[in-house]
Parts: C-alpha cells; sequence; structure tokens
C-alpha cells in the first residue's frame, strides 16, 4: 500500500533548504501547498484548466525568485499566496483569457458542475480568523484575496474612495497578521 501522506516541516527548515536550492524541497514544498493555493486560485480564474496552468506557473516563479522571499517581512505561504493571487489577476486579465472565454460560452443548463473541494479556507483557519476583522476590513480582504479584485476595481464598484480602500487593505493585513502569529 502506498504511503500517500504529506511529509511536513516546520517553515524554517523548509526555507533553508528552498536557500539551499535543495530540489526535494520544492517537492516539499508542492505537497505542503498546492492545494491551498490552487484553491485560492480556482476562486479568481473560476476553471480547473485555467487554475492547473496559474499552479504550475506559480511553483516556477516561487524556484526561480526565491532568493527575493524575505522572512523578515513575512510568512512564506503569505508570499506564496500573493505570487499565485498576482499571476491569476493577470491571467484573467490578459487579452488571451478574455477571448478564450468569449468564445467558450457555454449555455448555463450544458455546463457541468465544478467542485472546489481544494481549498476551502476553513481547513485552515482563515475565515475564522477573517471573521475578527471589522466588516469593512473583512469586505475589502474578501474582495481582494477570494474573489480576486483589485483595489481599484473595487474602489469603482463599490463607490469607496480609492484611498480608503487601500486604508482598510493594509489595517487589515495588519491585523490579520498579528492573529496569525497569535499575539493579538
Amino acid at each position: 500500500m502506498p504511503d500517500n501522506t504529506i511529509q511536513k516541516i516546520n517553515e524554517e527548515a523548509l526555507v533553508a533548504r528552498l536557500r539551499a536550492s535543495d530540489n526535494s524541497a520544492v517537492s516539499l514544498l508542492y505537497d505542503m501547498y498546492s492545494a491551498t493555493l490552487y484553491g485560492v486560485i480556482l476562486q479568481i480564474v473560476k476553471t480547473e484548466e485555467v487554475a492547473e496552468d496559474v499552479l504550475q506557473e506559480a511553483f516556477i516563479k516561487i524556484w526561480k525568485s526565491f532568493d527575493k522571499y524575505d522572512e523578515t517581512k513575512g510568512r512564506l505561504f503569505t508570499w506564496m499566496i500573493n505570487i499565485c493571487r498576482n499571476l491569476a489577476i493577470d491571467k484573467i486579465r490578459s487579452r488571451e483569457h478574455r477571448m478564450k472565454v468569449s468564445s467558450d460560452t457555454i449555455p448555463e443548463k450544458h455546463r457541468p458542475e465544478f467542485t472546489r473541494s481544494a481549498f476551502n479556507p476553513d481547513h485552515i483557519g482563515v475565515r475564522d480568523v477573517v471573521e475578527q476583522l471589522s466588516p469593512d476590513q473583512k469586505k475589502i480582504i474578501d474582495l481582494m484575496y477570494f474573489e480576486g479584485l483589485t483595489q481599484s476595481e473595487i474602489a469603482k464598484e463599490y463607490n469607496i474612495p480609492l484611498g480608503t480602500v487601500k486604508t482598510r487593505a493594509r489595517s487589515a493585513v495588519k491585523l490579520l497578521s498579528k492573529l496569525f502569529k497569535g499575539s493579538v
């Protein structure tokens, strides 16, 4: 019987192995984080095929730009989520993607049901922590990280000044960082 358990190591050890260009650490990184990152990407791009492509692109970018990761600025997981989120947003904004979406329009009754079981923010406690934000901060974080909107899009769509959106996002991220570290 094959062993399907995921080997886990602490983040510091994983970062040290990645900095040492340990190829086996990339496999471990993928095993530990790919399902969650895939879910974040899927919530933005909305199709499994595109999400798989973006995830692959993201891990290549993570590996090639790992020397830019600065653990003093945040956790490895947060850095990777930002890379995935940005690549997913770039993908849905690309002309190629927009053209494909417009030419692939299928009537609702003929669309297959897709499940999003790979990522459930409740599994890692993200939703519980986000619930601790003020309603205004929570709305901004939900729109940015779970719906894939940019700060400018949020400001325009919800008629909120861009500066207010940026302030709420910045204060929410600072508070989330403290909540995840357990220092609040």
